[in-house]
């Protein structure tokens, strides 16, 4: 049995966790009728449940937020009673877990937004990136700039949706704010070429990303509320000219909002974590709370991180995947299952719910 930190009790927040592993948030377009998350998903995450905590896979606050088929909802009632099923069975088993609130922007198609509309964005810049719909990958859609009287209509459906997550019994609410989604879109100037109070200087592309912070963090208390940020990561097509500047500006703004956590994606989103230079440490430095260090990170990396204090929680996304019990795998040195890609996204329970599980006693 190994012995270290990582495996130890912390306290985020308003809760407490039973180890330092967190379950990244993992798209796999499961949801059903409605975008209602079934019965599967309540196994998928059951079995997960030994993991410090789970943050849930991203999740639309609206119809307009929703960029890939078969992605789950949090603004019907039939959504929230569809996830309270999953929070009860994590619960059951001594889990702690937060839903991801998600709004695409322009990663988006057509087909998915509200009277086939085009998607939204900061600017009417195109994403050089796919999206998943009608079972295919397709490029996504032209959008078209959000009209500022709209963005008070954005921060509310956050704030609702956070009031709809703790409704259905989660135990908090992570803003995404990464990969290259509606607020990094903002955030980040290559795709926000605004000359109104949302675009241009470091702190006006920030507003909307720290506005709709301030409003979850007011609904549903700041102890309860984290976010996700990828300075450096292009994901979906996104780029920043000067990602330290900004992210530096926008962490000291979330510190001062007092949330429990900021998830930082380190370097480029399941790729590099050296893609750039970047001074994680400032961001470290800079807040107050928890850091949740994700992107690449194996049981040595998580260890050295957690030991040298340049992380509070190690997240482990796609090991999680096809190792429901990846933290008693991680204790026991026991070998990782791999993936088979071919189910990463929609179906049913192969390749969901059927991997097997590590037992001691027959070491696999």
């Amino acid at each position: 049995m190994t012995n270290n930190t990582i495996f130890e009790p912390y306290t985020l927040g308003a809760i407490t966790l039973s180890n330092r592993i967190v379950m990244a948030p993992l798209t796999r377009n499961r949801a059903g009728a409605d975008f209602v998350s079934g019965h599967l998903t309540t196994e998928y995450y059951a079995q997960r449940a030994s993991a410090g905590l789970i943050i849930s896979e991203a999740t639309q606050i609206s119809q307009q937020g929703q960029g890939y088929q078969d992605t789950p909802g949090i603004y019907t009632q039939a959504q929230i009673d569809g996830w309270r099923k999953v929070t009860a069975a994590v619960h059951k088993k001594g889990g702690r877990i937060v839903l991801q609130l998600w709004h695409v922007g322009r990663i988006s198609h057509v087909d998915l937004q509200p009277n086939g509309g085009q998607p939204v964005a900061p600017s009417a810049i195109r994403a050089a990136t796919k999206t998943f719909v009608n079972n295919a990958f397709v490029d996504v859609s032209e959008p078209r700039a959000l009209e500022i009287e709209e963005l008070a209509g954005i921060v509310n459906d956050f704030r609702q949706a956070a009031a709809n997550a703790i409704e259905a019994g989660f135990d908090g609410v992570e803003v995404h704010g990464a990969n290259g989604y509606l607020l990094e879109q903002f955030a980040k100037d290559g795709a926000n070429v605004r000359t109104d109070a949302y675009g241009g200087s470091v702190e006006n592309r920030a507003r909307l990303m720290l506005e709709v912070t301030a409003a979850v963090a007011q609904e549903i208390g700041a102890e309860r509320t984290g976010i996700r940020i990828s300075p450096v990561s292009p994901a979906n097509g996104i780029s920043c000219s000067d990602p330290q500047a900004q992210f530096d500006y926008i962490v000291d703004q979330l510190d001062a909002l007092g949330i429990a956590y900021i998830h930082v994606v380190e370097g480029s989103t399941g790729g590099p974590r050296d893609i750039v230079p970047f001074d994680y440490g400032s961001l470290r430095r800079r807040f107050s709370k928890t850091y949740i260090a994700n992107n690449g990170y194996d049981l040595a990396l998580a260890t050295s991180y957690l030991a040298d204090g340049k992380a509070d929680l190690i997240a482990f996304g796609r090991p999680f995947i096809a190792n429901p019990d990846l933290v008693e795998r991680l204790q026991n040195g026991a070998p990782l299952a791999e993936i088979n890609p071919a189910t990463l996204y929609g179906g049913g329970a192969a390749g969901y719910t059927d991997y097997p599980r590590f037992t001691e006693a027959s070491g696999s």
